[in-house]
């Protein structure tokens, strides 16, 4: 397996279970869903560890979908270098990174918002690569 799909794969993975710490944060506040749930959301609050941990997963779902599209497409093409590994392999470890500090609510050095840049300029750093390659 290359490693951008090897990386590509394990950011499927933390975005695929970014969900859990948000419903162990509603059940443990809330407790469990009742009937009366499904037909309007309880409305009491959420501890703001809970509502940042559903901030980070929107933000990872929101940004894997570019992610794994670049990666397919340099799959597609059969362009692979080591700039390519190292910019999957540098947004995988800035998402994980930017979740637990998003989740924990770290708010040092403007730490959450440098890791994102982090990832976002390894994406954009494959895509420019994938381009050059592919043009």
């Amino acid at each position: 397996m290359k490693a951008e799909i090897l990386y590509l794969l394990l950011t499927a993975l933390l975005t695929g279970v970014l969900w859990i710490p948000v419903v162990i944060g509603y059940v443990s506040s809330r407790g469990a869903l009742t009937p009366a749930g499904y037909k309007k959301a309880p409305d009491t609050p959420l501890p703001d560890w809970v509502n940042r941990a559903n901030r980070a997963h929107q933000n990872a779902v929101e940004n894997f979908a570019p992610f794994a599209a670049v990666v397919l497409v340099a799959q597609a093409l059969g362009i692979s270098t080591p700039v390519t590994q190292a910019c999957a392999a540098v947004y995988f470890y800035a998402r994980v990174a930017h979740a637990v500090i998003h989740i924990s609510g770290f708010g040092r050095f403007r730490t959450r918002t440098v890791l994102f840049s982090v990832a976002w300029i390894a994406f954009i750093v494959f895509a420019v690569v994938v381009l050059e390659h592919a043009l």
